[in-house]
């Protein structure tokens, strides 16, 4: 007997039962759905966050002071002595509000020596115009996000044209007031796609006078450090945090690539064994199913045996129901959760931190490898399912079937 002959009576078996036969196939979808999706959604977010870290550079640190230590000079010295510090420069960062013609966006102020800061983001280009000259103050580089929509392409702001920041500062007590700060565009970057920690595309990057002329912040935000090459980042961080303990916080792209990638992976293993229970309940429904279909058929098997099917044809020809509803539950799981997964993801991930907030859009990441081993697992699934009522199917006697009513 062909394994199309199997298929084409398990088929039309199947479709005369066909609500209890579309219960099981939804319950079997639930699986191959959720482990699509969850799945996808994480190693999407952790494939777009270890990119972004690394795009900023492998051998970048960023060197923060704690609420109650202030960086100065002396302390950018010290760094720069640092065996395998090629360069370190300090900057300053705050978040601001500006109005377009589309309302308002909340977007990232940097006052940076450019030679730093091109040396720490990778692929950092403009698209027009140029940086500003140290001592142009009042003049800044825009993201490609700032001078364009993000959603519709329309240009917002061109070369010359000004652009008002409102900075909000937190005085004593809590109060909080707004600084108005006018700004003229020198130069427009090409879209970058985002980074952690600096953000190219909502970003605008003033000269670092401008951080205490222009921004009036007294104190630096923290320090760029440059590595002379990656084996060199880990006894870095090491000697500035043994020497600061605690004072400043250290951010290393290259270690923190390194631990989101780790973290994906127990993300990975948690989200596979959760989807596991639902795989569970498909089988115990699988099973539940055939089990029903066995008994109604009892006679029909009694037949089939008294005409000559073997007991591994009859083995066969239940397994064949089981495979069948698995595979729809499969196509039908798979496709609604890389559309879930695709409806999730579009949301975007909001970190916030007090008044700074930062949202993360990364696409799921569904590979032919994810989806070919979820269909795996939803075919042994239904074999399993299907194994011990096509075991007792193959058992019954053909005259005790015949006799039976």
């Amino acid at each position: 007997m062909a394994i199309t002959d199997i298929l084409r009576y398990s088929y039309k078996v199947l479709t005369e039962k066909r609500f209890r036969a579309a219960l099981t196939i939804v319950g079997i979808a639930i699986g191959p759905l959720a482990l699509v999706m969850m799945t996808s959604v994480v190693r999407g977010y952790a494939s777009y966050v270890e990119n972004q870290l690394l795009a900023l550079g492998q051998n970048t640190i960023v060197v923060t002071a704690s609420s109650d230590y202030t960086l100065t000079s002396k302390d950018l010295d010290f760094i720069k002595g640092i065996k395998g510090v090629a360069d370190a420069k300090p900057f300053y960062m705050t978040q601001a509000i500006i109005q377009t013609v589309e309302g308002q966006e909340r977007i990232w102020v940097y006052a940076i020596d450019t030679s730093i800061l091109l040396k720490a983001i990778g692929n950092l280009q403009l698209e027009v115009g140029d940086f500003p000259a140290p001592n142009e103050v009042t003049m800044a580089t825009i993201g490609h996000f700032i001078a364009y929509s993000e959603g519709t392409g329309r240009k917002l702001f061109g070369l010359g044209d000004a652009i008002t920041l409102l900075i909000p500062q937190v005085e004593h007590e809590g109060k909080t007031s707004v600084t108005r700060v006018v700004v003229r565009v020198a130069g427009i970057l090409k879209e970058y796609g985002g980074a952690m920690f600096v953000s190219p595309d909502q970003g605008v990057f003033l000269p670092f006078e401008a951080g205490k002329r222009l921004l009036h912040m007294k104190q630096w935000t923290g320090i760029f450090i440059v590595a002379e090459n990656p084996n060199y980042v880990a006894s870095i961080v090491n000697e500035i945090r043994n020497t600061y303990t605690g004072r400043v916080n250290v951010i290393a792209f290259q270690q923190i690539a390194e631990i989101v990638s780790s973290v994906s992976a127990a993300m990975d293993f948690i989200t596979f064994s959760t989807s596991l229970s639902a795989f569970a309940v498909a089988v115990a429904g699988t099973a539940a199913t055939m089990i029903t279909s066995v008994i109604e058929r009892t006679r029909e098997i009694g037949v089939l045996k008294a005409l000559g099917f073997t007991d591994g044809q009859v083995t066969a020809l239940i397994l064949g129901e089981a495979v069948i509803m698995s595979l729809i539950g499969a196509f039908i799981g798979i496709t609604l959760g890389v559309a879930g997964a695709y409806a999730l993801a579009s949301k975007g991930l909001v970190i916030s931190s007090g008044a700074s907030i930062i949202v993360i859009k990364a696409p799921p990441q569904i590979t032919l490898e994810s989806i070919s081993m979820t269909l795996a697992i939803t075919i042994v699934v239904g074999i399993m399912g299907g194994v011990f009522p096509a075991y007792r199917a193959a058992k019954i006697p053909p005259a005790v079937a015949l006799r039976y009513e």
